[in-house]
């Protein structure tokens, strides 16, 4: 029977817990990159969609702030999805420099695809967990964001 405790290289081994978190990610992204593709999205696209879901018309500084992307990926990711008939950018009223993203019909119908993928992704994630497995994970992973982001500063520093 196989170990299920994968092995971790000898490098990584003072950062155990940084090298599940690694293993974690890809694992997800690659289970999400999988189902996005059915979709005829790349990863990240959803992320912008369900932005644009909760509220149309946003414009790309906005949208930088909220997934956290660099420009040149978020243009990148635009064009595409401007290409693919999920949205149109247009110049803002007040200011031609600046550029308003709105949602097309086909964007906006996309709001139950991506539901149903989040949830599933969900269940996939948390088949093998408890109800306070789940939770407590939320928490954690919440935290380590902050700590890692720099947000939340060491009590020693913050002092």
């Amino acid at each position: 029977m196989p170990d299920p405790t994968p092995r971790i290289p000898t490098t990584a081994g003072a950062g155990p817990m940084s090298y599940a978190i690694f293993q974690l990610a890809r694992a997800h992204r690659a289970r999400a990159g999988a189902m996005l593709r059915e979709m005829d999205l790349h990863p990240g696209q959803e992320l912008l969609l369900m932005q644009l879901l909760d509220r149309d018309g946003q414009t790309q500084s906005e949208l930088l702030e909220s997934v956290g992307l660099d420009h040149s990926t978020l243009s990148k990711a635009l064009r595409r999805m401007q290409d693919a008939g999920l949205l149109v950018r247009e110049p803002a009223a007040h200011d031609r420099r600046v550029m308003v993203v709105h949602l097309t019909d086909k964007g906006r119908a996309m709001r139950e695809p991506i539901a149903a993928l989040w949830q599933a992704l969900e269940e996939d994630s948390v088949r093998n967990l408890s109800e306070r497995q789940v939770e407590s994970f939320v928490e954690t992973a919440y935290a380590i964001t902050e700590a890692i982001s720099g947000r939340a500063l060491p009590e020693e520093e913050s002092a």
